[in-house]
């Protein structure tokens, strides 16, 4: 009886498979070790691909991220030249004042020559020499015709009084003529003429187009308390009068002539 159950005891070991008998002891089989191990490997290989494939990914962001740079800078270099453009039309922009004109401009008004006006006057635009003192005074402006046209080579005669309000009758100072340019603009430079009796202050003029009548006029300085009583003064010829410098003013005035 005791044969009988030794024998199914061994019958029933050689059934039962080595590993399942080795855990059964609290062993591990080679078999189990090497899938373990497998296991393991399998599993680092895994995450060090994970990690190849993040640090790829990475990689590829920062050079995506460097790619994008150039394109900031491309960008501002795109800018630039646009603000340049502007900084020189801004630029362009400012150029000397173009006279007011209607489409119909009113003449200019004809005023008395006066007694001391002499012909054959020096052919200069300052008159400003030795022995002149006084506010330097610079009188600009156009020759136009009454459509707004400007009129070149149109003779611009000047004379006046000097600082004290003396008028030199045996030579020229304090007179010059001078001819208008392509634009009909004319400039003179001389001083703030002074009082004498009976007049404000003020300045004579003959203006003449070529090969056309002379107009014989005056210019007045605004703010004179002479204007109210000289019975030449007229609101028209009045001269827009500002200060330029230190000491020194300037007159704008445009002539309109009946053309």
């Amino acid at each position: 009886m005791k044969q009988q159950t030794r024998r199914k005891f061994v019958r029933l070991a050689l059934m039962v498979p080595p590993v399942v008998a080795l855990a059964a002891c609290g062993e591990q089989s080679p078999t189990a070790q090497s899938l373990t191990t497998t296991t393991a490997a399998s599993t680092t290989q895994a995450a060090a691909t994970t990690s190849a494939i993040t640090t790829a990914t990475a990689t590829t962001a920062a050079k995506t991220t460097t790619t994008a740079a150039p394109a900031t800078t491309t960008q501002a270099a795109t800018t630039a030249p646009a603000t340049t453009t502007q900084a020189a039309t801004t630029v362009a922009q400012v150029l000397p004042p173009t006279p007011q004109c209607s489409s119909k401009a009113a003449t200019t008004i004809a005023e008395t020559e006066g007694p001391y006006f002499k012909p054959s006057s020096p052919l200069r635009t300052s008159l400003l020499e030795s022995g002149i003192t006084g506010t330097k005074l610079v009188v600009t402006g156009y020759v136009l015709s009454t459509s707004c046209q400007p009129v070149k080579n149109a003779l611009v005669d000047f004379w006046q009084a000097d600082a004290n309000g003396q008028y030199d009758n045996t030579g020229f100072k304090m007179r010059g003529h001078q001819f208008t340019d392509d634009t009909g603009k004319f400039y003179l430079e001389t001083v703030i003429p002074g009082l004498y009796p009976g007049r404000t202050r003020h300045i004579h003029v003959k203006v003449q187009a070529p090969s056309q009548p002379i107009l014989t006029t005056q210019l007045f300085f605004p703010g004179e308390a002479r204007n109210q009583t000289d019975g030449i003064f007229h609101q028209s010829l009045l001269m827009q009068v500002q200060d330029i410098t230190a000491g020194a003013k300037q007159g704008n005035f445009n002539f309109v002539l009946s053309l």
